[in-house]
């Protein structure tokens, strides 16, 4: 027996042509999954056209059945909450952005394991490794080897 999507009402049938238009890629393709099962195609004609396997296009339509477009939305994949919030994240990057003899310290460049100290001693954060400082930092695109702008050595040339 072949699955078909019930009928969409005309408010879902709007959210499922938005989601098309406008909607991340995962959204887009769910959406059209229920389209197109709405137009009359079976699931092994939905499958080499969209490229998805059989088994998952299934259970698109049968979440749809019972709970409509909402039923397209997946839940939070596992994995632990994010451990700091944007703003921390923020604050890690401007102190690495900042020169360590301005702000009192007894050095000039910063390492990996001294910026997450800093942001420990500064109450940042609570704890932090240095491989999840150096994780911020590339995910700011913001190098800590690269030494802040300092003012120019006294005594120069005229």
């Amino acid at each position: 027996m072949a699955l078909y999507v019930r009928d969409i009402r005309q408010e879902e049938e709007q959210q499922l042509r938005h989601w098309i238009e406008d909607a991340d890629p995962i959204l887009r393709h769910r959406a059209r999954v229920i389209l197109l099962s709405s137009q009359g195609y079976r699931i092994p004609e939905i499958g080499p056209l969209l490229g998805a396997h059989p088994t998952n296009l299934r259970k698109w339509i049968h979440r749809f059945n019972m709970q409509g477009p909402s039923g397209l939305i997946s839940p939070r994949s596992g994995g632990p909450p994010p451990r700091f919030s944007e703003e921390q994240k923020e604050q890690i990057v401007a102190l690495a952005g900042q020169n360590p003899r301005d702000l009192g310290l007894n050095f000039s460049k910063w390492t990996l394991h001294k910026l997450a100290e800093e942001a420990e001693r500064r109450n940042i954060v609570d704890s932090i490794s240095h491989e999840y400082v150096r994780q911020i930092l590339a995910q700011a695109k913001v190098s800590y080897k690269t030494p802040p702008s300092s003012p120019p050595a006294l005594g120069g040339r005229d």
